[in-house]
C-alpha cells in the first residue's frame, strides 16, 4: 500500500503498541483503533532486541498469527520490525540509525533500492545524544529534512513515541513533524498502556490518539489563495535578496581572513588563535540572542565561519 503524499486531509498513520503480548490483546488494540477510520495501518513489536538481559525483548515468531490475525479483524494490514527479509514486493520503512549520522540512513535506504524493493519509506525516531534535553531520543530535525532533499520521492513518517519517551509529548512532536511537511505518523498505542510489558510511559489509548489525531493541524503545501500567495512571493522575493547581501558580508569577510593569512604566514604565526576565537564565540554568543537567533544557531554558525576562515588561511600559507 503506498502512502499519498499528495492528500492533505489526513496523514498516513501506524499505531499499535510497543510489543504483541498476547492475542486477545492485538486484537481489541487492533479494533479500537480502527474504529476512528483513521488509522492507515497496524503495527506491533514482535522481536524487541534489548541493552539489559533481563528486559522483555518480545515473544518471538509465535507472534506473527496473531498479528494477522488482530490486522485481519480490524481490516488493517500489518507492519513490524525485522532485521532482515527477503523479495523485492515487500514494503520497507527504513528507521533512522541511533547515531545522528545522515549518511548511514541514506547507506540503509540505498542498499534496499539496490536491491530491487521498489516501496522504501523512511521513519523519523530521533537520535542519540549525549546532553542532556526533554526528548528520549532528540529530533534533530535538520537530519531528516536533509534526507528529504536528497530522495524527494521518498515518504517520511515521524514516531513521535520513540523521540518523545513520554506520552504527554506526542502531541507537539506530531504537530511539528506535519508542520515540517511529514507524510505520516507512527503512534505506539496499547489498549491498557500502564501494564504495557515495555515502554508503557510512551504508549497511549485508542482513545488518547484519537484525540491527538483529531487536534492536528494540517496544512497546505501550496498556498490556494492567490492574494496571500502574492503576499508570500514578495517575502520570499525579500528573503533572496537578505541571503545575496550576506553571502556577499561573507566573502568581505573572508577576503579580511586572507589578509590576516597573509599577515600570519609573513610574521611566522599560527593560523589557530586559541584566545581569539573564544573572544569571538562570547561576543556573537551574546550578541545573537538579541537578533532573535538561537544559541544552537550561532554555535553551528560560528563553527562553519570558522572552518571556512581556517581553510583560506591554510590555503594562504601552502601557497
Amino acid at each position: 500500500m503506498m502512502i499519498n503524499s499528495n492528500s492533505k486531509k489526513m496523514p498516513f498513520i501506524i499505531a499499535g503498541p510497543c510489543s504483541a503480548e498476547s492475542e486477545e490483546q492485538l486484537i481489541e488494540t487492533a479494533k479500537k483503533i480502527s474504529a476512528s477510520g483513521k488509522v492507515n495501518m497496524l503495527r506491533a513489536g514482535i522481536w524487541k532486541p534489548r541493552t539489559r538481559p533481563n528486559a522483555f525483548e518480545g515473544v518471538g515468531s509465535i507472534g506473527l498469527p496473531w498479528l494477522i490475525e488482530a490486522g485481519k479483524q480490524a481490516n488493517l494490514p500489518v507492519v513490524t520490525e525485522i532485521a532482515n527479509a527477503k523479495g523485492s514486493s515487500i514494503e520497507v520503512f527504513v528507521k533512522n540509525p541511533i547515531n545522528p549520522d545522515l549518511n548511514l540512513w541514506i547507506g540503509a535506504i540505498e542498499r534496499l533500492k539496490n536491491a530491487d524493493i521498489k516501496d522504501v519509506h523512511a521513519i523519523h525516531r530521533g537520535f542519540s545524544s549525549f546532553k542532556p534535553n526533554k526528548y528520549r531520543n532528540e529530533p534533530m530535525w535538520e537530519i531528516p529534512i536533509a534526507l528529504k532533499n536528497e530522495f524527494p520521492d521518498i515518504q517520511l513518517l515521524c514516531d513521535p513515541s520513540h523521540i518523545g519517551g513520554k506520552r504527554d509529548l506526542i502531541q507537539s512532536i506530531s504537530q511539528k513533524a506535519l508542520d515540517l511537511n511529514y507524510d505520516g505518523l507512527m503512534i505506539e498505542t496499547h489498549r491498557d498502556p500502564d501494564k504495557a510489558w515495555s515502554d508503557a510511559e510512551q504508549q497511549i489509548t485508542p482513545t488518547e490518539l484519537d484525540v491527538i489525531l483529531a487536534n492536528l493541524v494540517l496544512r497546505q503545501e501550496q498556498n490556494i489563495n492567490k492574494n496571500l500567495s502574492s503576499d508570500l512571493s514578495t517575502l520570499r522575493e525579500n528573503i533572496d535578496k537578505i541571503d545575496r547581501d550576506i553571502l556577499t558580508l561573507l566573502g568581505n569577510r573572508m577576503k579580511i581572513a586572507d589578509e590576516i593569512g597573509i599577515y600570519k604566514k609573513t610574521n611566522n604565526i599560527t593560523i589557530l588563535q586559541l584566545n581569539r576565537w573564544r573572544e569571538i564565540q562570547q561576543a556573537q554568543q551574546s550578541h545573537g540572542p538579541k537578533q532573535g537567533l538561537s544559541l544552537k544557531f550561532i554555535e553551528k554558525y560560528l563553527e562553519a565561519l570558522h572552518q571556512e576562515s581556517i581553510r583560506h588561511q591554510t590555503k594562504i600559507m601552502n601557497d
